[in-house]
């Protein structure tokens, strides 16, 4: 798996922890304050980034879209452009938020929805650009993504494995420093949908960074993700799950969200490869580990036979019972009272 590298101090891989990001998205319900608030929020839940979304409405939507009537209890307007324009930061604002998350040392990004928006994104120099699920299959947003240089990291939610194939080989003609992310585009995701040996899949797969963009209640399929070798988590956050809006009922709240990232950091630590006796099982060895002891006395320079032999906890220790069938035939060095342990000395060398 290639390492996804932001800048010189930041590296996300197989060797480094997961990278988790809060996606606020639109929860901040067009409140800069709200926005601000979440991002501070997410810095303190552990999150590793604070993400949003970027548009251009006219250059994302057609005007017959913009001009739908929206009646909602979601809405934010009569339209669909009136409810999309209420939750639009301007430029000015984005600066503005990104300033606040580079002071309180949390990165700042966010999905390109649209190409003036991916220009903007890569102006604005953030660690990275999203590519969200809706724009998967979008070859020419995606070309103009990659073309920028910029780590790209790329949600797959309604996409068959033809679709990632594509995305795969769109962007590595241009780089290799991108991610996928296995994400199913259902609010919320229902376990038996959620798919996640997908991660695994794309792990054989793709030489690159692969992570998981969960949408499911609560955060245990998210774990699951990251205990499979997800590197990257995308997970929405509000401040209220029962707030006006369409992603605030499958958003974990500050609570869950900071339960989830010390979670993960648990799942991290436990997830090493050394196999020995361990300094934590000394104590548990000492008081249950069995050795091989005589069960009858065996004289000095007697030949020892199986029968003469069986295993048992005792104090103190002898020899490591796997080594029971190299002790039978081997001529004891002095006597063995019934009932203890075989040590090395007692056996002639």
């Amino acid at each position: 798996m290639n390492d996804l590298v932001f800048n010189a101090d930041k590296i996300v891989g197989s060797k480094y922890p997961t990278y988790v990001i809060a996606e606020v998205g639109q929860n901040h319900q067009g409140d800069l304050e709200i926005a601000k608030d979440l991002i501070k929020k997410a810095k303190e839940c552990g999150a590793d980034c604070v993400k949003f979304q970027k548009s251009c409405l006219p250059e994302k939507f057609t005007k017959s879209t913009l001009n739908l009537k929206y009646d909602s209890e979601h809405s934010w307007g009569k339209t669909y452009g009136e409810h999309k324009k209420h939750l639009e930061f301007s430029d000015e604002q984005y600066i503005e938020l990104q300033k606040y998350a580079t002071e309180l040392g949390i990165h700042f990004s966010a999905s390109a929805m649209d190409e003036i928006s991916l220009i903007f994104l890569k102006k604005l120099n953030t660690p990275f650009i999203k590519i969200g699920s809706g724009d998967a299959t979008n070859i020419l947003l995606l070309e103009k993504a990659a073309k920028t240089g910029k780590p790209l990291i790329v949600s797959t939610g309604m996409c068959s494995m033809e679709d990632v194939d594509l995305i795969y080989k769109t962007i590595y003609r241009q780089h290799k420093n991108f991610a996928l992310l296995h994400c199913v585009s259902s609010y919320p995701t229902k376990p038996c949908d959620a798919n996640l040996g997908n991660i695994a899949r794309f792990q054989s797969k793709y030489p690159v960074c692969i992570g998981y963009s969960g949408h499911e209640m609560g955060y245990n399929l998210t774990l699951a993700a990251v205990a499979l070798g997800a590197k990257i988590v995308e997970r929405h956050i509000t401040p209220d799950k029962t707030w006006k809006g369409n992603d605030h009922s499958c958003s974990l709240n500050i609570v869950e969200f900071k339960s989830m990232v010390s979670a993960i950091r648990e799942i991290e630590e436990g997830m090493g490869m050394e196999k020995r006796l361990l300094t934590c099982e000394e104590a548990c060895w000492k008081k249950l580990g069995k050795s091989i002891v005589v069960l009858r006395t065996i004289e000095k320079n007697s030949i020892i036979m199986k029968e003469d032999l069986g295993i048992k906890v005792s104090s103190p220790k002898g020899l490591d019972p796997k080594l029971i069938k190299s002790i039978i035939g081997r001529t004891t060095s002095r006597t063995i009272e019934a009932d203890n342990p075989i040590t090395e000395d007692e056996l002639v060398q």
